[in-house]
């Protein structure tokens, strides 16, 4: 979703059509207009049902006023403002005399990355808008104020982990619902009532600049992990409780492999990949999440834009999965039906189309849904449909209990705590992929001098949808914090640069001058002349992997290669005949081949968080034993995508004196201990096609430290009517042993596990032979496997 700097956004809604007056509908109700007796209306009696009271809301509501209701206010929020930004409730009713739908973002002052309101700043901006809609519109319906959160609240203050790859890199259920329920809290104690996350497409291609904001490369992983973040914002069940808020999947749906690696690319994939793949995630967490919003994703899926695809939003998520929640626009993606996909003459035929596919509220601005008063009154739309959507938005406005107290407590703002510290400082160091280690790691603190060296090694990495958090530990202040308690001394040397300084919401990126860079690397090598170990922190940054919205702003790349001269470091370092280890930071895989070869460990970082320093030190050092895993594989060029696992059988043949496996599989991650997992053991060998099992193995810490460790059951139907992957992710558990300790994982296998779309496109559970595979990373070498035969047909 784009989250563009205010000058922009004006430059875009000036230029647009000409869109219907938003402020010559006066604020009186006309002798045909539905009742305005509300003094005893069923909408404002608490008592009744909320099915009820949104009947009887809607039949008072004029059209224009249900229009409101479909619409959010972004850039126009600063015609409401007075000079230090606050609500100046004498402007309101020129912006928004029917009411609104969606606040969007009232954690931002001035947008485009700048700091925003503080958490009491926000309360007393959102508590003035609500106070005016209630009082001041026919019908007092107060607003949804959504927020953007997809590494804790994007605002001032507020807690700030690691991105979702790094989220999900940890393979930690329990871990990830915490995080997500630190947000909500944060969220909900300012004012605010959505969060547009989480994100769940499958990132299926690196090149890809949003690579960073999804679960990985695999629907069962990020249908997991991204079941768990909406657990932590709204809760077990759909009643709405203090410090919870209303998640927002997004996007749907094919999105993560999108053509050339562009973002909002066309996704050419059958229907089979698409309801197997790319709509596994929403399928999974509708069933077992009641999440109550979805977002729309800008690409099309087989010459559909997905804000235009009635099959999937009305048919498939509504009629095939019962999913009884809201629709959301992406940003400006509505009006993108008539400007960039072209499927739409005007954005009046836009919004009538939008709506009618399943679309229930434009976000973030009243672009195109404002002409639907128009397309009801001259026949174009049946009212029938707009009643439809408005009343999925009013519902969450009842259920969030607004008309009875749409207001915040003022001095309830939360902020970022030592407890949320310690939280993220424990995902940074579980988010962690140890990739490669020679015997090197965990480092010894007595009379060690390492030299921290590289682009990232100082540097601010948060990653995109961040704003300010209250505080940022860098790689380098990590070290030199443990530095100071222990027999430490670290050196710093900035090596080389990725990009001159910039920021994720600026459109410009300025390339490094080579030769700056080499005089930074000569310099680097004098630097580290005492060093006992280099620790070389490359990769990439906020500007090298982001959201390319538009053409101004791009994000993806052709290339997986180390950008600028970070490989002539990597020689230059190497050539010093020190110990180095390797930590990869950035928004995806890189081709890092040449970092393997000549480090003595390495480390896939991703972004770690607002405690990146303290979790890297933690990790370095042996204080928390390294247990993530990749939740993406790292191709070894560009030219070996696609390199995901869960490949066909005829997809790998293998290339002319090139390797055709990935560099480093989905699931790899090492320890600083040994696990050994033993053979699997099925309580059944056979079972009916309705039926279902148990399989159980044995995993024991062989090592010398305490650790956890990722045990991941991958099947294969050896043989069925629709060729399938080669292996597929069914299930993971993480456990922790100490030295010598065993434990017993037990994964259920039945329907869930073994169904898939047979050639009728209909769920099935063939009957056959299936190779259940228990190990500790996707690759075949990893894996041990025993033969579950299913016989007779599914009912």
């Amino acid at each position: 979703m784009l989250l563009r700097f205010l000058p922009f956004l004006c430059l875009l809604l000036c230029s647009c059509d000409q869109q219907p007056a938003q402020d010559t509908m006066p604020n009186t109700v006309m002798a045909d207009s539905p009742s305005s007796n509300t003094e005893l209306a069923i909408y404002k009696d608490s008592t009744q049902s909320v099915t009820d009271r949104i009947a009887d809301l809607i039949g008072r509501m004029t059209t224009e006023e249900k229009v409101a209701q479909v619409t959010a206010v972004w850039a126009d929020k600063h015609k409401m403002e007075d000079e230090e930004l606050n609500f100046d409730s004498s402007k309101a009713q020129a912006v928004m005399p029917h009411g609104i739908g969606h606040v969007t973002r009232p954690s931002e002052l001035t947008g485009g990355g700048d700091p925003g309101r503080t958490g009491e700043q926000e309360i007393a901006y959102v508590n003035a808008i609500q106070k005016w809609l209630v009082e001041n519109t026919r019908l007092g319906i107060p607003a949804l104020m959504h927020e953007e959160s997809l590494h804790g609240l994007a605002a001032k203050d507020a807690t700030s982990w690691g991105q979702p790859i790094s989220v999900a890199a940890t393979f930690n259920r329990e871990l990830t619902r915490r995080l997500y329920a630190t947000a909500a809290r944060q969220t909900a104690s300012r004012g605010a009532h959505v969060v547009l996350t989480p994100v769940v497409d499958v990132a299926r291609d690196p090149r890809w600049g949003r690579v960073e904001e999804t679960l990985g490369e695999d629907p069962y992983l990020a249908a997991q992990i991204g079941l768990q973040a909406v657990l932590g914002f709204q809760g077990d069940d759909e009643k709405w409780d203090e410090g919870e808020v209303f998640a927002t999947l997004k996007h749907m749906a094919g999105h993560g492999e999108p053509e050339g690696g562009n973002n909002i690319g066309p996704a050419h994939i059958s229907e089979r990949t698409l309801r197997e793949v790319f709509l596994y995630p929403f399928r999974y967490i509708v069933d077992n999440g009641k999440v109550r919003n979805i977002m729309a994703s800008y690409n099309e899926v087989n010459g559909v834009p997905s804000h235009a695809n009635g099959w999937m939003l009305n048919d498939v998520l509504r009629g095939e999965w019962g999913y009884e929640g809201a629709v959301v626009s992406d940003y400006f993606a509505v009006k993108e039906l008539h400007t960039r996909h072209a499927v739409a003459a005007t954005l009046k035929e836009a919004a009538i189309r939008a709506i009618s596919s399943g679309v229930d509220i434009e976000l973030p601005d009243r672009e195109a849904f404002p002409y639907l008063v128009e397309a009801v009154n001259q026949g174009e739309l049946d009212e029938a449909i707009l009643d439809r959507a408005v009343g999925r938005i009013l519902r969450q406005k009842f259920d969030r209990g607004l008309f009875e107290n749409p207001y915040t407590e003022p001095g309830t703002a939360l902020s970022n705590t030592p407890t949320d510290d310690a939280l993220v400082r424990e995902a940074g160091s579980e988010g962690m992929i140890l990739l490669q280690n020679d015997g090197i790691l965990p480092l010894t603190a007595k009379n060690l001098t390492i030299a921290v060296v590289g682009p990232n090694a100082d540097k601010v990495l948060l990653g995109g949808y961040s704003d300010q958090p209250q505080h940022f530990i860098t790689l380098r202040q990590g070290l030199e914090a443990y530095a100071e308690a222990n027999d430490v001394t670290v050196i710093y040397s900035e090596g080389t640069r990725l990009t001159e300084p910039g920021s994720w919401y600026k459109d410009t990126v300025i390339a490094v001058s080579a030769e700056d860079d080499r005089a930074r690397i000569q310099q680097a090598i004098k630097d580290v002349a005492e060093a006992d170990v280099i620790i070389l922190a490359v990769g990439g940054n906020e500007l090298t992997s982001r959201e390319a919205w538009a053409e101004s702003h791009l994000g993806d790349r052709p290339s997986l290669e180390l950008m600028g001269t970070q490989n002539e470091l990597i020689d230059a370092m190497a050539t010093l005949g020190k110990p180095m280890i390797g930590l990869v930071f950035g928004g995806r895989p890189l081709n890092i081949s040449n970092l393997v070869e000549k480090s003595d460990a390495v480390f896939q970082c991703f972004y770690l968080g607002q405690e990146t320093g303290h979790s890297v030190a933690d990790v370095l050092f042996g204080d928390v034993n390294p247990s993530g895993k990749l939740p993406i594989s790292i191709p070894r060029s560009a030219g070996h995508i696609p390199a995901y696992y869960n490949y066909k059988p005829t997809a790998r043949r293998g290339y002319l004196f090139e390797n055709v496996n990935a560099l480093y599989s989905f699931g790899y991650g090492l320890s600083y201990t040994d696990f050994e997992i033993g053979v699997p053991e099925l309580a059944s060998v056979q079972i009916p096609a309705d039926g279902s099992t148990t399989v159980s193995v044995q995993v024991t810490n062989t090592g010398d430290r305490p650790g956890k460790e990722v045990v991941q059951l991958y099947i294969r139907d050896e043989y069925s009517t629709v060729t399938r992957p080669v292996k597929e992710l069914r299930g993971f558990e993480k456990v922790y042993l100490t030295p010598g300790e065993t434990k017993t994982v037990t994964f259920e296998l039945g329907p869930e596990q073994l169904k898939y779309l047979n050639q009728e496109m209909n769920y099935a559970v063939e009957p056959g032979t299936f190779q259940i595979m228990i190990g500790n990373s996707s690759r075949t070498e990893d894996l041990r496997q025993v033969t579950l035969t299913v016989v007779g047909q599914a009912k």
